[in-house]
């Protein structure tokens, strides 16, 4: 079986491109500094299997990009539990070195560890998480060497949508380092991470660290505003207030200074998202109003990089011409992104629905084909998952709401999609609740919904869509899905997955808008409060996209409007 090699049009230039440095752009838009030093682009690179060196074609890997992608260079899955080496020299410049020097590696799949010419420096499992690696005794030049470990039989870990044997709605899998990798000097006293909570008329900011004393600048739509930080909080009340909306993505951006001298650039949004009644129907409401979130589900996924972009451009790209047709709100589906694309999201109006990732057990048979032909409820308490893996998944759960809880794109999180690893639905509902106590938290998408959610979540696929009234807001979190080939942008020309089939593109766009103007607004004045298109774009074997795999065709020309 021989798949096409797509480019999108930013990963041709970079292919081509032996020089670029990529990704160079500073990666944290919520804790931005001037000390920035971008360590993506060509590292050496070889493989360990079983204590043994193992072939690799070419001995250099081009990062942030998966060794499975075309844009690493290499393009090859290694066998499970393989050590991946990446090797490189480092040269802290005159200047560039302050109190503190630190290691950031983005996201490494799944299991990590720094050395300095050959000493340890950390360890970190998860891979979707940030990790810092503390290196301040590291000399002016060193050889730093990362050694990633990636098992998809080891169900412990989350994984997402990624498949050994990948086919159908499974991918090819990615391993080792697949997110920045980079540096930053600071103080010793310096600020490890920003929470920021607000609402439709104030922000309050938190460093978490009772050591910081210093000065909030905001801008504002009517100038600058100076505020004090004391024991690391400061609350913000803007003069002007200005709630963002997709319509309006007004941020108001802010830098961060303590005493010690450290000093981060960062921003909020006023916004806050709440349910209630109206008219007699539950409704989820933003700044106060009913609001219809009209998504389309997006898996992060490109024919060059699999799980990452060729540059972050196409972030910006995909939620541009998913504003262009008409849609609000993305579902990031099972996936942990880079921070800029919840910055483009948040600079241009887009609203996240963001997905825990699933580690655990899919069964075929339990978790689709029975709730397909009508068993849609299952009593998760008695799940087959171990102790180890309920841990886990708590423990990346938590790290993701660390990591992400202060964009202010995302307003919703999904915690089980269709069964997929679930357990304890209702006890996992209340802990994530306590950590986002301001968020829509939908705790079974899909089905197998035990009762405690914010929403009654569905999905509709290859049946008609007909509202049924619930004491909760009503999201339709998955539908359409209808296959459509845009022939010559096709990862495998022999299979076409999907819901339906449409021969061309109008007939696609055709069936669309029936979707729509038959059963999705209709719904909307009895009570439902969103629904999500899949999808944005092609996925490898999937031809359901809005958009080709590589970017290149817009499958429907009009906007999807609704009133």
């Amino acid at each position: 079986m021989v798949m096409t090699r797509l480019f999108t049009e930013a990963g041709e230039k970079l292919y081509k491109d032996e020089v670029r440095i990529p990704w160079d752009r500073h990666p944290r838009p919520l804790m931005e500094r001037d000390s920035f030093l971008n360590l993506c682009g060509w590292w050496d690179f070889s493989v360990y299997h079983n204590a043994s060196p193992y072939p690799v074609k070419e001995k250099r890997i081009r990062v942030p990009f998966p060794p499975e992608s075309i844009l690493s260079g290499i393009e090859t899955h290694f066998p499970e539990g393989a050590e991946l080496i990446y090797e490189r020299e480092v040269v802290i410049s005159e200047g560039f070195r302050d109190e503190m020097l630190l290691l950031h590696i983005d996201a490494a799949d799944q299991h990590a560890e720094v050395f300095i010419d050959g000493k340890s420096y950390g360890r970190h499992s998860g891979g979707y998480e940030h990790f810092t690696v503390d290196i301040s005794d590291a000399p002016d030049r060193f050889r730093l060497r990362i050694v990633t470990v990636d098992d998809l039989r080891d169900l412990k870990e989350p994984y997402g949508k990624q498949r050994i044997k990948r086919g159908g709605m499974w991918y090819t899998p990615f391993s080792g380092l697949w997110q920045s990798v980079w540096m930053e000097s600071v103080r010793e006293i310096h600020v490890e991470r920003i929470v920021i909570k607000t609402d439709t008329e104030k922000a309050c900011i938190s460093t978490g660290d009772q050591r910081h004393n210093g000065t909030v600048m905001v801008s504002t739509p009517s100038g600058d505003e100076c505020y004090e930080l004391i024991r690391g909080e400061a609350v913000i009340k803007p003069g002007e207030v200005r709630n963002w909306t997709p319509d309006d993505p007004y941020l108001y951006h802010f830098s961060l200074s303590l005493d010690s001298g450290d000093r981060v650039r960062s921003y909020f949004a006023l916004r806050q998202i709440s349910i209630g009644s109206v008219d007699g129907v539950k409704r989820i409401l933003l700044n106060g109003k009913p609001f219809f979130f009209n998504g389309a589900l997006d898996q992060g996924y490109f024919s060059d990089g699999i799980s990452t972009p060729a540059d972050p451009c196409l972030f910006e790209s995909d939620i541009r011409t998913l504003k262009s047709l008409g849609f609000n709100t993305l579902r990031k589906h099972i996936k942990v992104e880079s921070d800029l694309y919840y910055e483009a999201c948040d600079r241009l109006g887009m609203v996240v629905f963001q997905d825990m990732v699933n580690n655990g057990h899919y069964s075929f048979f339990l978790d689709t084909v029975l709730p397909n032909i009508g068993f849609p409820d299952r009593d998760d308490t008695h799940s087959r998952e171990s102790a180890e893996i309920r841990a886990t998944f708590k423990k990346r759960a938590a790290e993701t709401v660390r990591q992400l809880g202060s964009f202010p794109c995302i307003l919703y999180w999904t915690v089980f999609n269709e069964g997929w690893g679930q357990f304890d639905s209702e006890e996992i509902y209340g802990e994530i609740k306590k950590m986002l106590p301001d968020s829509i938290i939908d705790s079974a998408s899909g089905w197998f919904d035990m009762g405690k959610s914010d929403v009654l979540s569905l999905h509709r696929y290859n049946e008609k869509y007909i509202f049924e009234p619930s004491d909760r807001p009503i999201i339709l979190s998955e539908c359409g899905g209808f296959a459509c080939r845009a022939e010559g942008h096709l990862f495998d020309p022999g299979r076409a997955y999907g819901y339906g089939t449409l021969k061309s593109f109008e007939k696609l766009e055709q069936r669309i808008r029936e979707l729509y103007e038959e059963e999705i607004i209709p719904a909307i004045k009895y009570g439902l409060s969103g629904s999500v298109y899949t999808q944005v774009s092609d996925v490898e074997d999937e031809v359901n996209g809005l958009l080709s795999y590589d970017r290149r065709v817009v499958k429907i020309k009009g906007r999807i409007e609704l009133p």
